[in-house]
């Protein structure tokens, strides 16, 4: 029995919901194994538009079972205002098909307003979606965070928050901000404590029960491997591991549980916020692939900054994180242009390297070598077989394959779920 984890392979928002979609379908469970409500995916079921944050893309399927990983940290209320928005549109979300881990590190008010304080002191800015993700993990890392386990106790609870505010209140103070009062935390967390401990278990166990029972698993990840809080473009980064194998951290599974990893990964590249971005276009180029794309975020709905195919990036992501698979999405937005450029290398300093270096300075300082293809000028939007594809598309696609050296397995041609090229599918692979 084959199971799979999908992950962007570049800065995220490469349409891994329509593909994740396609895999639910197949799948027994789905995880989401890290990250928080700072990322999501759009999903398009029968008509209607579901914007996931927190809630696997299993949840939409009344026959599929929904895990949050212990990897994820969870802001409790947001989580309980989806579940509410997506049982508005006929979602039924009970304990028997959502499971959320009891390892799982909670956001708490404190932490939302940290992120905002340090985003608008910063001289250099990050681009942090302001949730809190970064400072829950700081938290979780520092061993003071509260977990969902904790909901279970009033007297645990009280200890816990002592705790994490004796850390919180003395930053706080520093700052000239207000104090929290743990009493005013412990009735808030109390009031809403049932509702999540309603679907509280130890993952790791459910997960080798569905495996000896020999169910099909999704590992779904948030963000793109160039987020990656250690192999990313620190410090414009997410606050946690994005890569492949954090499916197995995150959840509570031996990596032996991974058998497919499927990278997916935009014709083109884009990212959201601060930091590098060698293959950037600042013209009327970027301008219509932004416009053809519709590259604004799913969650934010911030304009996602545009550019060039990075073959360097995309190869080091798929080397890192063990990439087995490409899903290449969003073919049909390049369907107008002329030409279309590929970064094959990059020049820094004047001397030429294959890889994308480590180092902050390094990272800005890069300036890309290309490889220009003829555009094939013609619609692709649609097409659901390879061999109709424009001559000049399949020479382009073929260019990324063996670039990457890893094998493309589905194409996408449009935003809608049918309009896919499949080639492989990754639970028969």
């Amino acid at each position: 029995m084959t199971n799979v984890v999908v992950v962007g392979s570049q800065w995220g928002d490469e349409g891994k919901g329509k593909i994740v979609d396609w895999l639910s379908e197949q799948a027994d469970v789905v995880i989401r194994f890290q990250g928080g409500h700072n990322a999501g995916h759009t999903l398009v079921i029968n008509g209607k538009v579901f914007k996931l944050k927190l809630l696997p893309s299993g949840i939409v399927r009344g026959d599929k079972i929904s895990i949050i990983g212990n990897g994820v940290v969870i802001d409790p209320w947001a989580l309980l205002e989806e579940i509410e928005e997506i049982k508005k549109k006929g979602v039924d979300v009970n304990e028997s098909n959502l499971i959320i881990s009891d390892t799982a590190t909670l956001i708490l008010p404190f932490h939302k307003e940290m992120d905002e304080i340090r985003e608008d002191a910063a001289k250099s800015k990050i681009g942090t979606t302001r949730r809190g993700i970064g400072p829950a993990y700081e938290d979780k890392i520092g061993r003071r965070s509260i977990r969902v386990m904790d909901l279970r106790s009033k007297t645990n609870l009280e200890q816990r928050l002592e705790v994490i505010l004796e850390h919180h209140n003395a930053i706080r103070k520093g700052l000239k901000k207000k104090i929290y009062k743990s009493e005013e935390l412990i009735n808030e967390l109390l009031k809403i404590a049932p509702k999540i401990l309603k679907f509280s278990q130890p993952v790791w166990k459910k997960i080798a029960e569905f495996q000896k029972l020999n169910k099909k698993i999704l590992f779904e990840g948030a963000q793109g491997i160039l987020l990656d809080v250690d192999h990313g473009t620190y410090p414009y980064v997410t606050s946690s591991n994005t890569v492949a194998g954090t499916a197995s951290v995150g959840t509570g599974c031996g990596p032996k549980t991974i058998d497919y990893v499927l990278g997916i990964t935009k014709a083109y590249t884009t990212r959201v916020g601060e930091g590098p971005f060698p293959t950037e276009l600042k013209d009327a180029t970027g301008e219509l692939i932004g416009q053809r794309g519709h590259e604004f975020g799913t969650v934010t709905n911030r304009k996602r900054r545009c550019g060039w195919f990075d073959g360097v990036l995309v190869k080091q992501s798929a080397t890192i994180s063990g990439i087995t698979g490409i899903a290449l999405t969003k073919l049909d937005v390049l369907d107008t242009l002329e030409e279309i450029k590929f970064c094959i290398g990059y020049k820094l300093r004047g001397k030429e390297i294959d890889f994308f270096p480590s180092a902050s300075e390094d990272q800005f300082a890069v300036e890309p070598i290309y490889k220009t293809f003829e555009g094939w000028k013609s619609e692709t939007k649609g097409i659901r077989n390879y061999k109709e594809l424009p001559e000049k598309a399949k020479v382009y696609i073929a260019a990324i394959e063996d670039f990457i050296g890893v094998k493309i397995g589905s194409i996408s041609t449009s935003p809608e779920r049918d309009d896919t090229i499949f080639i492989e599918d990754p639970f028969n692979a």
